[in-house]
């Protein structure tokens, strides 16, 4: 087995812990999620900047701020049930309802997974904490996708709308000026461009394209930007 020389003195073993550190910090700094660090008083020891940016403040002005002054437990079992873990060391995770007053002044709720964390079994353990936010019920929800669009030619659209009006071949090669022939080399050509089966749904694939226009009787084509 290979050993690994971490240095003989307490200033390397220091030095070494200060790095390590300071790359944990850098990694959770950017990490979307809000996490924080407390011992197990409540005591705000680490936080990134996704936990800072809730209260609209820096990470450094988190620091020995008790982690209940800034958010309230919705189920009041939960410090019971952690004060349970850490009498019988258990290293579990915990879900907890909670409410905060974010930056702007503005009411949030979320859950807070809460997870006891020590190198030893008989340390007093910490807890690593992170924040999973609901939705602001003030934000619109996102505007849909716009509706596909497909590319036709006018001649297309015209036998389109003449088709969803439920108009025959004959009906449509004289309504467009074509043979029978003719129209059906359209309706051939957009049912396989458009991979539908048959006549009657190449009509509602029309419609979902924004070929032909909705609310519209007589069918006609959509005006086309």
């Amino acid at each position: 087995m290979q050993l690994i020389d971490c240095g003989t003195g307490a200033e390397s073993w220091y030095d070494r812990a200060v790095v390590w550190r300071n790359r944990t910090l850098r990694l959770l700094d950017h990490v979307p999620v809000p996490i924080a660090v407390c011992e197990y008083g409540g005591r705000i020891i680490l936080a990134n900047r996704a936990m800072a940016a809730e209260f609209g403040l820096m990470t450094g002005q988190l620091l020995h701020r008790k982690i209940l002054d800034l958010f309230t437990l919705q189920d009041s079992a939960t410090l019971p049930a952690l004060a349970e873990a850490v009498r019988l060391h258990r290293r579990s995770q915990y879900d907890a309802r909670v409410s905060w007053t974010a930056a702007g002044d503005i009411e949030r709720h979320g859950e807070m997974n809460v997870a006891l964390v020590s190198d030893t079994p008989e340390e007093q353990p910490n807890l690593l904490l992170s924040l999973r936010t609901h939705p602001d019920p003030r934000t619109p929800p996102p505007a849909p996708p716009p509706a596909p669009r497909a590319e036709v030619s006018p001649t297309e659209a015209r036998i389109l709308a003449a088709a969803a009006r439920g108009a025959t071949t004959a009906r449509i090669a004289k309504e467009i000026g074509l043979t029978t022939d003719g129209v059906n080399y359209h309706l051939t050509r957009l049912t396989r461009r458009w991979h539908v089966p048959n006549r009657t749904a190449l009509v509602a694939r029309a419609y979902a394209y924004g070929v032909l226009a909705a609310d519209t009787w007589p069918p006609e084509p959509a005006h086309r930007t």
